[in-house]
């Protein structure tokens, strides 16, 4: 058991760089049948949500950090000096059990380095998925990275077994991929995701059909690591979910790591630029903003460090505010900073039964600090003072400060 000790605490701390861990949107399998494991609510464990915010516990390990590529950004490539592991495809299905069965964990996320070739890699990780499903009947949730070259064959049993796939763009465009991993190429893993998307898609449609990865699949790109302003990062994002109907684009700031390639930064990115990175993005899937919403104003393609980019936003298009709250539309309200998809669907539910005033508002809740600039409701407009354009960008930052604090206590 040592010597499985040994292994989970190399390999836990090798897929740390791996942000694309979601159990997001799977549902549970065999629903209305015995099974082990289920979605519903130490070493190797990592936390994710799902989409209506449920936390879930997963083992996330690399079946080895061996590998025969020499990615710049990556600590187990072939010419790292680190510490190898590898387990065997009975010792992560038993690992995994064992920890479902102390309550430890409700799945697991599985990826690996590339041991051989990329077929026998992806193959062994099937084999985990495949065994743990059929010979022991497990109904909770599997992530598998999909290995880029591996053969469709071995993708299509992969989605078979899993509740997501994902394999990763590693960088927003060609030519950083091609000097920071001249072994990958763009288009082995675009390819790769082209299938997945066409193999969900048929899943789909035929109602008779095996599932195939019901919770779609993922990517992740590494932020700071080369030279691509913000703006080009958030481009490859949306060309990424229109081309492949991604379900998440995850963003992973780079951080340099033990025994460095010299043509790494020397610096890590700073953590609120992936932090604004995400909000972007969330804007971008569900409140109805553009790119070029989002780009504008930028400075030298970078996103706002100070503000979130819907404020940010907001403070490049004062003209449109104060909005009335019984009156606006649904899609105008959801630009209002401070205001959420669900708040919004419930404020557009409220008003159909009465006029919406402020004392509404507060029981509702809402960032008032951050929202009384923006809003007009029947009993309250905003003061000349606050709609100043030189005092708003103060007291947002000071509303959105103090925000935090209340929502800590």
């Amino acid at each position: 058991m040592d010597k499985i000790a040994t292994k989970l605490e190399i390999l836990a701390d090798a897929a740390k760089y791996d942000a694309s861990c979601a159990s997001g949107g799977a549902g549970k399998r065999n629903a209305g049948k015995k099974g082990l494991g289920s979605l519903t609510g130490g070493s190797g464990i990592c936390h994710s949500f799902t989409p209506d915010g449920r936390c879930v516990s997963l083992l996330k390990i690399l079946m080895t950090n061996y590998c025969m590529y020499d990615c710049h950004y990556c600590i187990n490539r072939i010419s790292s000096n680190v510490q190898r592991a590898r387990f065997t495809v009975e010792e992560v299905v038993d690992l995994t059990l064992s920890f479902y069965k102390r309550n430890y964990i409700e799945g697991l996320f599985l990826s690996s380095g590339i041991i051989k070739s990329p077929d026998y890699t992806m193959e062994s990780m099937v084999r985990i998925a495949k065994s743990l499903r059929l010979d022991h009947n497990f109904a909770g949730y599997i992530h598998l990275k999909t290995i880029p070259n591996a053969s469709e064959a071995l993708q299509k049993e992969a989605g078979l077994y899993a509740d997501r796939l994902s394999i990763n763009v590693e960088l927003p465009t060609p030519a950083s991929l091609e000097k920071f991993a001249p072994e990958k190429k763009l288009s082995d893993i675009t390819g790769t995701m082209h299938h997945l998307k066409d193999s969900i898609a048929e899943s789909k449609a035929e109602k008779r059909a095996p599932k195939f990865a019901p919770g779609g699949q993922s990517t992740q790109m590494i932020v700071g690591a080369d030279a691509t302003p913000d703006t080009g990062i958030l481009e490859t994002s949306v060309k990424l979910y229109d081309d492949f109907k991604l379900r998440r684009v995850y963003y992973s700031a780079f951080s340099p790591i033990p025994d460095a390639s010299p043509v790494l930064p020397l610096k890590p990115a700073p953590l609120i630029r992936e932090h604004r990175l995400y909000q972007a993005d969330w804007l971008l899937r569900f409140y109805g903003f553009k790119l070029d919403d989002i780009v504008q104003g930028t400075k030298n393609g970078m996103l706002d460090l100070d503000h979130d980019p819907k404020v940010a936003w907001a403070l490049q298009n004062r003209h449109v505010f104060p909005v009335d709250v019984n009156k606006a539309s649904k899609e105008m309200l959801l630009r209002v900073p401070g205001l959420g998809v669900k708040t919004v669907s419930r404020l557009v539910s409220l008003r159909r039964h009465h006029a919406i005033n402020w004392a509404d508002l507060a029981k509702l809740r809402l960032p008032l600090n951050r929202l009384k600039a923006f809003i007009t409701v029947h009993d309250y407009k905003p003061g000349l003072t606050l709609t100043d354009d030189l005092n708003l960008a103060a007291h947002l930052k000071k509303a959105e400060q103090l925000d935090l604090f209340t929502a800590a206590r």
